[in-house]
């Protein structure tokens, strides 16, 4: 289990402790054909919105 730190759109650090879990979530529930669909992803009072910036970082990740 993989821990990152992530700034959410409100400039806050956010320590996300099972990346994989996340990153899942991410694709499967904020993508359309696998592309980023501008949804608003909210975990723990953190918000990310899923644009192509946020998407392209995470699977870098």
């Amino acid at each position: 289990m993989k821990e990152i730190n992530m700034i959410d759109d409100y400039g806050r650090k956010y320590k996300i402790k099972n990346f994989k879990k996340f990153k899942d979530h991410i694709l499967k529930y904020h993508t359309v054909n696998g592309k980023p669909d501008n949804s608003l992803h909210i975990e723990n009072g953190m918000s990310f919105t899923v644009t192509d910036k946020f998407f392209d970082k995470l699977m870098k990740i």
